[in-house]
């Protein structure tokens, strides 16, 4: 190893053979700041002889590093299918192609081709929701939390929204439905009590000055016992016969019938449509399994106001978003073939046997990589679907439970340091941490990726 009481100038280790490749991959400049950075942190502390070839190899990395995406691929084995911090649903092949292929090329995002003239970006999407949905006419801005605070803005600036007292709900984000009100410049009116709210409630709360009447999806969380809620069709009819607009937030709202694939059921925009609702919002990455997005249907004088405000070109979607969201749209056409074709429907209703299955196959893979470093065991687990949807259902599954041998020491850090030997991985893996061992359920696992997972284990540092 080559040493030197002093290091070489800088353009001299910049001539090095190993930082000229440096710099035929990463550029001049970045490699020559690596370098003085490298240079500079020396001459700060210069009590051991300059090591030219460990320089050369922490250059390297801190290339390598800064080189690396912060947004990566991981494998998301917390169990928890619509993971809000892993970026909820993953997308459908077709829908990757049509965003590629955008990408690359102009595309008619707001040009008519058959008039030659300018058109609206929402003819990508509205067609498809008004015939998913039946309502009359359909829009889209970036989320839902969007869709909200468009609808409260555009129907109900300087009036009053009743809103059950509960439904007063707070989300992921401190997303809370009195801040969105106060920000859509709408004034909250609380109906009925915590539990229990009859439509006789939201008639004598009808004033001069209300706006309109809105209904929010309890979907992260659950009320259970002594509870009452006013029905959907009921409120609808109470609003038309005040001339008031009726909303509904459904968060997470489903395209389908859940029931069909043996999940939980979930509101449907179909559902509140046909009973009457004006204005229906719901999540475009959530249940729908597709991009972020927020959808608005419902009435079509109702939407053109919508659309009309200056905050819907603030929160429009890009080319991408809507070329991704109209090809998972298409996809609904054929619900035959939906469970195969759309990702999150496939994580969400694979088998518990198939999932135990693969567990099986690869406990002796994560058994051989740790050694008598752990002890690694199949069982029995339950997954959720996540991102507020269907709080409290719970669907059966299998993980990997890798503890710390019996009578080892630091027993009790032990899964923390395997989540992070794991988490440093070059496909990160992210598992959760439940009894004292970490757990790696495999739901979430396409067969396609057990190869690439079991190959990367090797790289597992000490633990």
């Amino acid at each position: 190893m080559e040493h030197a009481a002093r290091p070489p100038s800088l353009d001299k280790l910049l001539d090095s053979p190993r930082l000229r490749a440096s710099i035929d991959v990463h550029g001049r400049t970045e490699v020559t700041a690596a370098a003085r950075g490298l240079l500079d942190a020396w001459r700060a502390d210069p009590s051991k002889p300059f090591d030219i070839a460990a320089f050369e190899q922490r250059c390297d990395a801190v290339l390598a590093a800064r080189a690396t995406p912060h947004l990566r691929p991981v494998f998301n084995l917390t169990g928890t299918v619509l993971h809000t911090n892993l970026g909820r649903a993953p997308l459908p092949e077709e829908a990757i192609e049509a965003v590629a292929a955008l990408m690359r090329s102009p595309g008619n995002l707001e040009y008519d081709l058959a008039r030659g003239v300018r058109g609206e970006r929402d003819d990508a999407i509205e067609g498809l929701l008004r015939e998913l949905t039946g309502a009359p006419a359909a829009t889209a801005v970036n989320n839902n939390a969007a869709a909200v605070l468009l609808v409260l803005a555009a129907l109900a600036d300087r009036r009053e929204v009743l809103v059950s007292r509960g439904e007063l709900i707070e989300i992921g984000g401190a997303f809370r439905i009195p801040d969105i009100m106060r920000r859509a410049n709408a004034k909250l009116v609380e109906v009925g009590t915590t539990n229990r709210t009859h439509l006789r409630d939201f008639e004598a709360a009808i004033g001069p000055r209300t706006g309109l009447v809105m209904k929010v999806h309890a979907s992260n969380y659950a009320i259970e016992g002594f509870t009452a809620s006013a029905p959907l069709d009921g409120l609808a009819a109470l609003c038309r016969s005040r001339g008031l607009p009726m909303v509904e937030d459904l968060g997470s709202g489903s395209l389908v019938d859940m029931t069909r694939w043996g999940l939980p059921a979930e509101p449907t925009p179909q559902a509140s449509i046909a009973a009457g609702v004006d204005v229906v919002t719901f999540s475009g990455d959530k249940l729908l399994g597709g991009p972020q997005a927020g959808l608005i249907v419902g009435d079509k004088a109702l939407l053109a106001k919508i659309r009309k405000h200056p905050l819907k070109r603030a929160l429009r979607l890009d080319k991408m978003t809507l070329a991704a969201l109209e090809a998972v749209l298409k996809l609904y056409r054929d619900p035959d073939r939906l469970a195969e074709r759309l990702p999150a429907l496939r994580l969400l209703t694979r088998p518990q046997a198939q999932i135990q299955a693969q567990a099986e196959r690869l406990a002796p893979a994560f058994a051989r990589a740790f050694g008598d470093r752990a002890t690694v065991q199949v069982l029995a687990c339950k997954s959720q679907i996540g991102s507020g949807s269907l709080p409290v259902d719970r669907l059966p599954s299998a993980c990997l439970s890798i503890a710390a041998p019996a009578g080892a020491k630091r027993a009790g850090s032990f899964p923390d340091r395997v989540a992070a030997a794991l988490r440093a991985l070059p496909v990160p893996v992210i598992a959760r941490i439940e009894d004292g061992a970490l757990r790696l359920d495999l739901r979430c696992l396409e067969a396609r990726d057990e190869a690439a997972l079991i190959g990367q284990l090797a790289a597992l540092g000490p633990t």
